[in-house]
């Protein structure tokens, strides 16, 4: 790993995306910051409230108190009445009310960091990769949401006459993002990994099974596109949280440790001299 200018990528994962907020720290008190961020579902919502210049201080305490009910409240009535025709499980506005908080009516050209975000253009199918030249005109909290918006679990989000839905769907780890619009060589987190066995209790239900079903495609996708990684030199952090379940949010304070821990570790053996 160079001491030059990098892309620091941030995997979705969903809850224990809040790992992102440890890497950064470990990051900042060594002095790299990154010159381009990119994040897909919950690293792009950890990648989009750095590119405000929010404290991490700050963004560790607003962690810690985020709470079931600041992101998930069930479609009640969407599901009584359209069944399966209601738009996902999860109604959009606790989600909405939490971006707003974050990063407030902000464009992409407000931001003082440049920030990419990871979404899929759900009826053309296409990876859709908001910041870039001519996609810096939209509400930050907009494409941050889509990139969160996994299907079924959220509804996609209307930009510009277009839906979009979680950048998972295609590239969860989004290094080729980083490869063709970042700068230098890139670190890439992933907290996605599923190498941890689940419970039956904990993949019982609808919500459980699907989101489950989830975790262990976005993995077997990351490991296929880093198996032919021909890029950039790329520096794969791995953080333990494997037993972590996505919408576990008694686990942040570990989650935070372990970002920080892996990072540390990860850096620390980068800057040490060859024997």
């Amino acid at each position: 790993m160079s001491a030059g200018p990098f892309t620091l990528v941030l995997s979705g994962g969903g809850l224990k995306g809040l790992a992102h907020v440890g890497v950064l720290k470990a990051l900042e008190e060594r002095g790299r910051r990154p010159a381009v961020i990119v994040g897909s579902s919950m690293g792009s919502m950890i990648a989009g409230a750095w590119a405000t210049g929010m404290p991490l201080d700050e963004m560790e305490q607003r962690s810690l108190a985020v709470r079931r009910r600041d992101v998930f409240r069930v479609a009640h009535v969407d599901m009584a009445i359209r069944r399966l025709h209601a738009p996902a499980l999860y109604r959009r506005e606790p989600l909405d009310a939490l971006l707003e908080s974050i990063v407030g009516d902000r464009t992409f050209s407000d931001l003082v960091a440049p920030l990419l975000v990871n979404t899929v253009d759900l009826l053309t199918g296409q990876q859709v990769t908001w910041g870039l030249p001519g996609r810096r005109s939209a509400r930050v909290a907009d494409a941050i949401f889509a990139s969160c918006a996994l299907p079924g679990v959220f509804p996609p989000r209307e930009i510009d006459g277009h839906y979009y839905v979680d950048g998972a769907v295609i590239e969860n780890l989004p290094v080729r993002v980083a490869a063709t619009a970042g700068t230098g060589d890139i670190i890439a987190v992933n907290v996605a990994a599923t190498s941890a066995p689940r419970s039956l209790e904990e993949t019982e239900g609808f919500a459980a099974t699907y989101i489950r079903g989830l975790e262990i495609v976005m993995q077997t996708q990351i490991e296929g596109l880093l198996r032919d990684w021909s890029g950039p030199t790329l520096t794969l952090i791995e953080p333990r949280v494997a037993h972590v379940g996505m919408f576990s949010f008694d686990q942040t304070r570990e989650l935070i440790d372990e970002g920080y821990r892996a990072t540390a570790e990860a850096l620390d053996l980068a800057d040490r001299p060859a024997a």
